[in-house]
């Protein structure tokens, strides 16, 4: 018998396509999110508390990321009604400072498995039921930019998923890189020289915003 093999997605690939049921009505994807970024994430599963602690922090942090222009998406393998019904309980739930949050972004009820199978979610040696937390960072065209995969025991930390996707933005913007541990802000990192003359020329650079500890690792400053 042959086996259907599944390719997973790749960072620069096209974000795979799908019609789904959510908690806020039908999405078919990307033609909805046309132009925006978008934050596509599984959980494991509805009711199980390090997931009830990561929503938290989504709706929380929702306006922020309203603000870059990023939709969220969720996704899990449970029903729509379990979905409804953990999203009500959300809201009367008091964690670290964080109560009365509305989830106002759509959750992907998958109970077929076809778009958590499209995307990797489930991951047969952690479980054959549940999804992982994937995270997939999608651009305005529908190109794949980023994935990150955790365990199951762990939390995400979204403070760090925004700064990858500013960190992003702003590599789109204004042809850069950004350094480990960036911060909006902070020094950029100008694009490696690709001949000997890019090299000498960008350590002759007298441009006071630019300075450089080589002649491969150049900085400047961010003016934006």
């Amino acid at each position: 018998m042959t086996e259907n093999i599944v390719r997973l997605p790749l960072i620069g690939d096209k974000a795979p396509e799908f019609t789904a049921l959510t908690t806020k009505g039908t999405v078919n994807f990307p033609e909805d999110y046309a132009g925006k970024w978008v934050l596509f994430f599984s959980h494991p599963s509805d009711f199980t508390p390090v997931c009830t602690t990561e929503f938290m922090i989504m709706a929380s942090m929702k306006e922020e990321f309203d603000a870059m222009n990023v939709a969220l998406l969720g996704l899990s393998v449970d029903s729509l009604y379990s979905h409804i019904a953990w999203l009500r309980k959300i809201e009367e739930l008091e964690w670290n400072g964080i109560k009365n949050v509305k989830i106002d972004f759509p959750v992907i009820a998958d109970l077929n498995t076809k778009v958590s199978t499209k995307y990797g979610m489930l991951q047969p040696n952690v479980s054959s039921t549940q999804a992982v937390r994937a995270v997939f960072v999608i651009d305005p065209e529908g190109i794949i930019r980023s994935i990150i995969y955790y365990p199951l025991t762990t939390g995400r930390n979204f403070d760090e998923i925004k700064r990858m996707i500013l960190a992003l933005q702003k590599a789109d913007r204004v042809h850069c890189s950004t350094p480990a541990n960036w911060q909006p802000g902070d020094d950029l990192i100008i694009p490696t020289p690709v001949t000997v003359m890019e090299a000498e020329a960008g350590m002759a650079s007298t441009n006071e915003d630019e300075y450089a500890l080589d002649w491969f690792l150049r900085f400047r400053k961010d003016k934006e």
